[in-house]
């Protein structure tokens, strides 16, 4: 199977032209510029004149909930949702039940994604302060990395041990992707917060029982072990001004070892928008205020930042009810992550091509992903067409999260995926859907 993708604007390695990309297989065979002819035969062509091509979206950053929380969502209906978005690979996280702190539990959930996945997966292998001695079993090249939790988190996840965490940094061969928050200064917030409110205060004051002082200080923590170690950090959903202190922006394209992740919802929201959208923006870290995201959109671009993820995570719609104490944290962003996004582009926040840089370069580089994340003659076709000026307004039918719902529900967007390439197959065409694709299991080299 062959495809040629002409009259596109080609997006890639911080370069913009048109051109046209030829699909052999499961693979990129020729990039064409405007004028060039592709050798060869192809079966499909797509008409791509006013689009952009780019390649597919890695989100380094999900929780699928699949196995033991699939009433919020699976890996079947996430996957599709992903697809639906133009994302092409997702790595998800271990707080499923049981938990992914096992070598076998993380074989059952590979299992799984093998007979679910529309797009490519992996999983992160969860750190406790008892398992630390299996990281030596772990296959570099199966996994993008640990997760760390440093702060209140599932069941036996939380790692807050001193001689634990210097084990893990001292030990660690790969990634280190940490959720920064002092639970000692949470509890003491939330504990304030009841005295004074009651048991359930209300959700605007969710960013200070989660306030910037517990951000920072957990992070502080993280980055002075990585440095003290030489280890690979790379603190997710990164939330405040000062948080970005603690980063630098790299001189050259190289991967630094200490590295930030901010997710969509912190680059869209602030603290002011708790009055319209209420607990459906509840998320841990929590949105913090317009300064905080201001310096977020700032850092995406001069390079503090150098990942932008979603931190997806459903809940029931009946879970999402309720102030900072009842109502549970965490939103639905991956379907919409990309064109919100491209949405920032219209609004003179950041470029396009810096955007393929953080969602879909960055990933691949940061994990050292094999032949996935840019535009290259004899990679993965994994690749995302989408239209700007195209006015449409997200309504609840076009969800395909098995929750069903978004906090991004009523908001009106102009740009469009409209097709989905993943290992050459086109599992998305502008509304249709290939509900018999499957994605593959991406592969690490481990140079890191």
């Amino acid at each position: 199977m062959s495809t040629l993708i002409t009259g596109a604007t080609i997006v890639n390695e911080g370069k913009t032209f048109k051109g046209s990309l030829l699909i052999a297989g499961d693979s990129i065979a020729e990039i064409l510029k405007e004028g060039e002819t592709p050798s060869g035969h192809y079966c499909e062509t797509i008409d791509a004149t006013g689009c952009f091509v780019i390649p597919g979206v890695i989100d380094d950053h999900v929780h699928f909930r699949e196995p033991g929380l699939t009433q919020k969502a699976d890996i079947e209906s996430e996957s599709r949702a992903a697809a639906y978005g133009g994302v092409t690979s997702y790595f998800d996280m271990p707080n499923t039940i049981p938990q992914t702190t096992t070598i076998s539990d993380l074989q059952g959930k590979f299992d799984i994604a093998a007979e679910k996945s529309h797009v490519n997966y992996s999983f992160f292998f969860g750190v406790t302060n008892t398992n630390i001695r299996q990281l030596e079993e772990l296959d570099r090249h199966s996994v993008p990395g640990l997760k760390l939790f440093m702060g209140s988190s599932t069941g036996n996840m939380l790692v807050d041990k001193e001689e634990a965490l210097d084990d893990l940094f001292r030990m660690a061969k790969m990634p280190i992707m940490a959720h920064c928050e002092d639970t000692q200064i949470i509890n003491a917030n939330m504990e304030e917060a009841k005295r004074i409110y009651g048991d359930d205060p209300d959700i605007a004051l969710h960013p200070k029982v989660r306030s910037e002082s517990a951000c920072y200080e957990s992070t502080k923590t993280a980055v002075g072990l990585a440095r003290k170690y030489g280890s690979r950090l790379h603190v997710a959903h990164v939330t405040t001004a000062k948080e970005l202190k603690l980063f630098e922006c790299p001189e050259n394209q190289e991967v630094p070892n200490i590295t930030a992740e901010v997710t969509v919802a912190h680059l869209l929201f602030d603290d002011s928008d708790y009055t319209k959208k209420g607990a459906l923006i509840k998320c841990n870290p929590a949105v913090k205020t317009n300064k905080d995201r201001n310096c977020l959109r700032e850092a995406i671009k001069d390079g503090r930042v150098f990942v932008v993820g979603t931190d997806h995570a459903p809940h029931c719609l009946s879970e999402k009810q309720g102030g900072c104490a009842k109502a549970v944290s965490g939103m639905p962003m991956l379907q919409f992550s990309l064109v919100s996004m491209l949405k920032l582009v219209d609004e003179g926040v950041i470029s396009i091509e810096r955007i393929v840089e953080l969602m879909c370069h960055n990933p691949a580089r940061l994990f050292d992903v094999d032949k996935r994340g840019f535009i290259r003659k004899g990679y993965k076709a994994d690749i995302a067409i989408v239209r700007p000026n195209v006015p449409w307004k997200l309504t609840k039918d076009v969800i395909q999260s098995k929750c069903g719902w978004s906090p991004l529900e009523g908001e009106s967007f102009t740009w469009k995926v409209e097709h989905t390439f993943c290992n050459g197959r086109h599992i998305y065409n502008n509304g249709v859907f290939d509900s018999d694709s499957r994605g593959e299991q991406i592969t690490f080299r481990g140079g890191c």
